[in-house]
């Protein structure tokens, strides 16, 4: 009897927000990873109400936001005030709206406040850092007997904290960061910090090397640059919210109800996620003997 611990891999998600208004993106189970985020207009029907044709008939208008992924991944819930989210205005004179579209990974979170240690731990497989970020993105986190001043900059991100809590802890089954700015850099001086972790417990394969499972669930693709990596270069490991839309399914025809299986972690098993990435294959999984029950029949 195979019993999954998470919810769907892939639970997708799209929320179109007019300009100026609040997005908030949000995920019942698991965090979230943002696939795509523009701020435009494609259609000249959304976000149109109360609007003259001149602001709406350009629907030629599209322009990626970055801010998005860096603010929303790795997180349960994000709110973002979209007025001057865009890194600028790609149509002049027209109305426009954001459209984000995410799915909800299952993941374990940890956020420790500044000076404590993080512990991260995995009962089956080994820890894979899915994001991390020391800083601030709310005003309620770690908050208890701080001054207001401390708490303003909700837009605090370190630059490097992805690195040392990857190097700290990937492949391992537990592992301890300290929540310091001796560890990391200071993002914002004078705001009080905490060390924010999503992970994934998972079992590696690298591109092209096959996966001896006892049963699982997957994902075929990179969430982040360290794992297997060695003898790769920069620019096949550069992105990082690579997902393989078939990775569930893939793993549960081959895998469900089985004491072991094994799957290549291949373009040719799964789909290609991300064209020119050197990807791996991460599993979390649960193994739980069949019932033995005594019946009585009525």
């Amino acid at each position: 009897l195979l019993i999954f611990t998470h919810m769907s891999l892939l639970s997708k998600y799209t929320v179109v927000t007019c300009d100026g208004f609040v997005q908030r993106l949000s995920c019942d189970t698991g965090v979230i990873s943002v696939q795509s985020a523009t701020c435009g207009r494609t259609s000249s029907q959304i976000c149109s109400v109360g609007r003259p044709p001149s602001e709406t008939s350009n629907t030629q208008c599209s322009i990626d936001v970055p801010a998005v992924f860096k603010r929303c991944n790795g997180l349960r819930e994000c709110e973002l005030n979209t007025q001057g989210l865009a890194p600028k205005d790609p149509c002049f004179g027209t109305y426009k709206y954001y459209t984000t579209n995410y799915i909800c990974i299952p993941a374990e979170t940890s956020v420790t406040c500044h000076g404590g240690y993080s512990y991260l731990k995995c009962e089956n497989g080994e820890i894979q850092i899915n994001t991390a970020n020391y800083g601030r993105t709310d005003k309620t986190t770690c908050s208890e007997g701080r001054p207001s001043s401390e708490l303003q900059n909700t837009n605090c991100y370190s630059p490097n904290a992805l690195a040392p809590v990857s190097k700290s802890c990937n492949g391992l089954e537990s592992c301890e960061v300290f929540a310091t700015h001796t560890v990391f850099t200071d993002p914002c001086v004078g705001i009080y910090k905490y060390l924010a972790i999503s992970y994934f417990c998972s079992s590696i394969v690298c591109e092209h090397e096959t996966s001896a499972l006892n049963c699982g669930v997957a994902n075929y693709g990179r969430t982040d640059s360290s794992t297997c990596s060695t003898g790769r270069p920069a620019s096949q490991l550069a992105k990082t919210d690579c997902y393989a839309l078939n990775s569930q399914t893939v793993v549960t025809s081959g895998c469900e109800g089985k004491n072991n299986c094994s799957i290549l972690a291949s373009n040719s098993v799964f789909s290609d996620p991300c064209v020119g990435t050197f990807k791996y294959l991460y599993i979390s999984y649960s193994c739980v003997s069949k019932c033995k029950c005594d019946c009585t029949e009525q």
